[in-house]
């Protein structure tokens, strides 16, 4: 993912903890399937409207232009390394 990159940082140490919890299971032997981010792209959310942003890609609703958050990067090299990037728990 090349170009400008909008942090996120709430939005990566979500993930980075649940993706740690999820691989801690696996290594405890549940017999999970898959994992997916909730949000792909900024949308429409029945609560809050367009106000709040809960996508890892975000879009400029103007344009459409679409542009990866610090959060894609993150997820894509969790990916890429088959979490091996991830934290150790606890820290």
């Amino acid at each position: 993912m090349d170009g400008p990159l909008l942090e996120d940082p709430l939005r990566v140490a979500y993930l980075d903890a649940h993706l740690g919890a999820v691989r801690r299971a696996i290594a405890d032997g549940v017999d999970v399937k898959g994992y997916f981010v909730w949000s792909l792209l900024d949308n429409l959310e029945w609560a809050h409207g367009y106000r709040k942003r809960f996508g890892i890609v975000h879009v400029d609703f103007a344009t459409q232009k679409r542009t990866p958050k610090a959060s894609a990067r993150f997820y894509s090299e969790v990916i890429r390394t088959n979490g091996a990037c991830l934290r150790p728990a606890g820290s």
